[in-house]
């Protein structure tokens, strides 16, 4: 046995393998043509990795530090994608994200992707997306994951100024920025994105535009710029608590979303959604299913799944993910039936924070809900402010509409 094929969760699904005909699970790793068609309308499948090697000063996703876990988490995670095993009848996107993805060995991970495409179907074409560090980039690593089929990574870069980046409590340096995305070149990735992070406290226009022009020297496909936000409970909150720092007031960050949308699309990115730009065609397929009330299928702790109207989403504890997968009971912390209402106020929320905008036929068929005749004059009054456009059947928000996107959902 190769040691890829000593994943603990790729050890629970060979029985599975070995009934499909299967001699090594390891090395069949891309799926046949004729294994379920690629179709966009499909749902998507996400997979939360809740391991880092230590916590960033600003994140608020769960994630533990104790990588001893690690074993027992893959072993219950295989227990609950049984749980699901006919949740779908195929998913056209997969991305893995966390925590950090690439702390895991190459090995689980390639183990991991492996035992996802024997317990579910996987389109052909479909988009696998893997999140990772750039502290973590070894050839090794990036040669496991394009065996394992995946075609899409996003590293998180964060900013390329070593200042910035201790302040963050990365674990990176520009250095290592720099040289994973020419890494991930090297190994064929078919689709690099880079995540950024822009309004840190003393950060100046100047220094973020620095960031930005060096990311675009790199040529990724992908870029998302997310605005620092405070989560609770993080150490960054509290320093801004004690006012020992302070983030950029309100027309400041402002400035930094517009003038990064300019530069972006002055260099050829497509500004697709609030935080995301990509070169044409190599828009996140897998994060388009959130904004567009698609289904998605979530698994491990703090994961979420949306299908129809019914949400739900998982224990965020991983002890008390462990301990529901050990009884043989799924792990959800909770759940919710949405109503046309709530269902019609998130498609306003998302479609506001798109490019592509609201389809105006679409609300009414799927909502029973008349936009123009019941907003008409708020619209009008909108698309005079040089905030939304209504045209072709769409209703989308200007750069300048994006900017206040959460404001003109509230119409």
């Amino acid at each position: 046995m190769t040691k890829r094929a000593s994943s603990p969760f790729l050890q629970d699904h060979q029985g599975l393998e070995h009934s499909f005909g299967r001699q090594d699970p390891v090395e069949t790793l891309t799926p046949q043509k004729d294994h379920c068609p690629a179709e966009t309308s499909l749902p998507g499948l996400y997979v939360h990795i809740p391991f880092c090697i230590q916590k960033c000063a600003y994140c608020g996703f769960y994630s533990s530090t104790d990588r001893t876990q690690i074993p027992a988490y893959l072993k219950a995670l295989s227990r609950e994608t049984d749980l699901y095993r006919g949740w779908a009848a195929c998913f056209d996107t997969l991305y893995i994200g966390g925590g950090t993805p690439s702390v895991l060995p190459a090995g689980d991970l390639e183990g991991l992707i492996a035992a996802l495409r024997t317990a579910f179907r996987i389109a052909a074409e479909a988009e696998i997306t893997v999140e990772t560090n750039p502290a973590d980039i070894t050839p090794g690593l990036l040669a496991g994951l394009h065996r394992a089929g995946v075609n899409r990574i996003n590293i998180g870069v964060q900013s390329f100024n070593d200042e910035t980046l201790a302040f963050l409590g990365r674990r990176h340096d520009r250095r290592q920025a720099v040289a994973a995305v020419a890494a991930a070149r090297t190994a064929g990735i078919e689709n690099i994105g880079l995540d950024l992070i822009y309004g840190v406290p003393g950060q100046g226009m100047d220094a973020w535009l620095a960031t930005l022009c060096e990311a675009a020297a790199l040529n990724p496909d992908h870029l998302s710029c997310y605005q620092l936000t405070l989560e609770t409970a993080t150490p960054l909150a509290e320093r801004c608590r004690r006012k020992e720092v302070f983030l950029p007031d309100e027309s400041l960050q402002a400035d930094f979303f517009l003038k990064t949308s300019e530069f972006l699309e002055e260099a050829g990115y497509v500004h697709y959604e609030i935080s995301n730009f990509a070169r044409t065609g190599a828009e996140s397929r897998h994060n388009r299913k959130y904004w567009n009330h698609a289904p998605y299928l979530g698994l491990g702790p703090a994961a979420h799944s949306f299908r129809g109207r019914e949400r739900r989403w998982n224990r965020r504890s991983l002890p008390a993910y462990l301990k529901d997968l050990a009884a043989g009971r799924p792990p959800v912390e909770a759940s919710e039936i949405l109503t046309d209402e709530q269902l019609r106020l998130e498609a306003l929320f998302l479609g506001f924070r798109t490019r592509r905008g609201i389809r105006l036929d679409d609300v009414q068929r799927r909502y029973h809900y008349d936009l123009l005749a019941k907003k008409g004059k708020i619209l009008t009054d909108l698309a005079e402010k040089g905030l939304v456009e209504i045209r072709d059947g769409f209703l989308r928000p200007t750069r300048a509409g994006m900017a206040v996107a959460d404001s003109l959902a509230l119409i």
